[in-house]
């Protein structure tokens, strides 16, 4: 069983897991600079609703900053109003490598994980 370490920010939680860390980790030092992956949700997609994953270098006022193992994930106060209780992933499998949000409150999502609604 993995052991996930679920960081808690006031009444909202994102929990980051060590492979998901480890990962950008990796990104960071090829890109060669220390940033923090960027996640936000914005409208479109095929199902309503799509991730928006980047490498940023600079934390915005209304960003939540969840840390595990050095690797910092920042999320907008709104997205994270849409994935609160959410996992981040890192999965590197036969259909290829991609970071995976487990989104409670998504009703449905694609086939790429990379859209869902709500």
């Amino acid at each position: 069983m993995l052991n996930y370490n679920i960081l808690i920010m006031s009444d909202t939680s994102f929990t980051v897991t060590p492979r998901a860390a480890k990962r950008i980790h990796e990104i960071a030092a090829k890109q060669g600079v220390h940033a923090a992956l960027r996640i936000a949700v914005n409208g479109g997609g095929c199902s309503g609703f799509q991730y928006d994953f980047a490498l940023d270098d600079k934390r915005e006022e209304d960003d939540q900053s969840f840390e595990l193992d050095g690797a910092m994930v920042l999320v907008d106060s709104t997205s994270l109003n849409f994935m609160t209780g959410s996992t981040l992933d890192f999965i590197d499998d036969l259909m290829g490598q991609s970071f995976r949000i487990q989104n409670p409150q998504a009703k449905s999502s694609c086939g790429c994980g990379t859209s869902f609604s709500l």
